[in-house]
């Protein structure tokens, strides 16, 4: 199915080429500059969009091979799920947006996986190259949330299809060109609005709106938070780099360097671990705060 990411890719580039048009349209009608894009910003964006689809090309045999396995040595519900069963496919979508509210969630809870996802918020601008600017790590491990669906009987190249269909789906919610979707799209679904909060450094808006496809979750697990106040982009404390290397492995950096450092074992495992403002009683404060990038 990585494919259809590929086949996406230059459908993407023209409706970042459009939203750009609209903008500077926008701008000029306003005599002001056009707001949201900056060209070394959506250069970066561009190269980690790039990277991290040559990354999950590279490494896809990976998770293919533990969905199949689990899925071939468990499965426990394999002909209820069979996908030529229509349920099937509505049960996956619902199933799948469950796992990634847990995969971005942890994204932002635990340290080593904000190391992996920091870069996706790095970006001060909010536009439709935003929704390129991909981890290179997150990949390694993203399976490993996913692991109940084939446990439970959905087979591997369904999981792989809804997952990049999800992937298409936040695509187009990267913008500040739609104000607000119709109030039963808006109570039922991730929108533009819903995502622009996710993406502030707003202290209101930090850690809310992790949801995929849906908001549901959101609203079920207390993370929700609509958009009520102008909406700041970005690291609490921005690392002002367009860089893609560093943007990619800045916070892998601090992270490696806080355990190297670490008094204990179970420091240094918890510094991996735990959320990323966690420091121990009995090490110093970080030379740069951690919660300063986001909490």
């Amino acid at each position: 199915m990585n494919d259809l990411i590929w086949v996406a890719i230059p459908l993407f580039v023209i409706a970042i080429v459009v939203e750009f048009v609209i903008l500077r349209r926008g701008a000029q009608l306003r005599g002001g500059p056009v707001k949201g894009y900056e060209q070394s910003d959506t250069v970066a964006s561009l190269a980690m969009g790039l990277g991290n689809v040559a990354i999950s090309a590279a490494w896809k045999v990976v998770p293919i091979g533990a969905y199949f396995v689990v899925y071939e040595h468990a499965g426990w519900f394999r002909d209820f799920l069979a996908p030529d069963h229509w349920w099937a496919w509505v049960l996956l979508f619902f199933g799948d947006d469950f796992c990634y509210y847990w995969f971005h969630r942890a994204g932002h809870r635990v340290r080593f996986a904000w190391a992996g996802h920091v870069n996706h918020h790095s970006s001060q601008h909010y536009n439709l190259s935003t929704a390129l600017r991909q981890s290179w790590t997150s990949p390694l491990y993203k399976f490993f949330f996913y692991l109940p669906l084939p446990l439970l009987g959905f087979h591997p190249l369904m999981i792989l299809a809804m997952q990049t269909i999800s992937l298409v789906y936040q695509f187009w919610i990267h913008t500040e060109a739609i104000d607000r979707m119709p109030a039963w799209f808006e109570a039922v679904f991730n929108t533009p609005s819903h995502h622009r909060v996710h993406h502030g450094s707003n202290p209101i808006y930090i850690d809310r709106n992790y949801g995929g496809f849906l908001i549901l979750f959101d609203k079920w697990f207390g993370t929700f938070e609509p958009e009520s106040e102008p909406v700041r982009y970005g690291l609490v404390n921005n690392i002002d780099t367009f860089n893609p290397l560093r943007i990619a492995f800045h916070a892998w950096g601090t992270l490696l360097t806080d355990m190297r450092n670490s008094s204990s074992m179970k420091n240094a495992l918890g510094h991996f671990f735990l959320y990323p403002a966690w420091r121990p009683a009995d090490e110093p404060p970080h030379a740069v705060p951690i919660e300063n990038e986001r909490y």
